[in-house]
């Protein structure tokens, strides 16, 4: 199968997914971070310890004026609860100087490089934020894609910007696009490609990893 059929193979499978990513664009921002190194599930434990305490609407603001110690206790389930509560701060001090206005931060030039400026902030995250909070047409890479690529198209990449312009290459530039396809290969390793592949059930059958399965990733 060539690279460009992917999208609407997965998408024939698993259906409409739409933005996928659940959430309004606040706690999207704050889960981007929780999501690192951990599964969805210890995410949302993180996010109901959180709102005990306060609302979605005043999510930001009350988790910039918590103590670190507190928003890592709070966060304790996300897992390395401290490292993340540092992320967060860093994070949320940056909006702080646009008093949390996401659209006055989403009309910034570079936004990418300043939030990638940002301690703790990684490639993968900030192109979270960019995808799903402020939709630019910025395409995630994460585990599971490069698992992907390497099991069904045997490409062995491993820098993210190769990865990332592999799909600008065979994609157009589409906000909706990028966050569905983003959701259907989470779909499809969670599914079926995981960490032990379930190759015989998996629809997939000519993949390099089913006709090959000595390839390890």
């Amino acid at each position: 199968m060539n690279f460009e059929g992917l999208y609407d193979v997965l998408k024939a499978t698993y259906g409409n997914l739409g933005k996928w990513w659940p959430g309004d664009k606040e706690e999207i921002l704050i889960t981007a971070v929780l999501t690192q190194s951990t599964n969805w599930k210890n995410v949302e434990y993180a996010m109901e310890n959180i709102y005990k305490f306060t609302t979605k609407e005043r999510l930001l603001g009350f988790l910039y004026k918590l103590p670190k110690d507190e928003l890592a206790n709070l966060i304790k389930p996300a897992g390395f609860f401290n490292i993340k509560a540092q992320r967060l701060k860093n994070l949320l001090e940056f909006f702080k100087k646009y008093n949390f206005n996401l659209d006055t931060i989403s009309r910034e030039e570079n936004l990418r490089d300043k939030l990638l400026k940002i301690k703790g902030i990684g490639k993968e995250t900030a192109d979270s934020i960019l995808l799903y909070v402020f939709e630019k047409p910025v395409f995630v890479v994460d585990a599971y894609t490069k698992r992907i690529l390497n099991r069904i198209y045997n490409l062995k990449l491993k820098d993210y910007d190769e990865i990332q312009e592999l799909f600008y290459k065979y994609y157009p530039k589409d906000v909706q696009l990028y966050q569905e396809f983003h959701g259907l290969i989470v779909e499809h390793a969670k599914r079926y490609c995981r960490k032990k592949p379930l190759c015989d059930s998996c629809f997939f059958h000519k993949c390099a990893y089913f006709t090959s399965p000595f390839l390890t990733y």
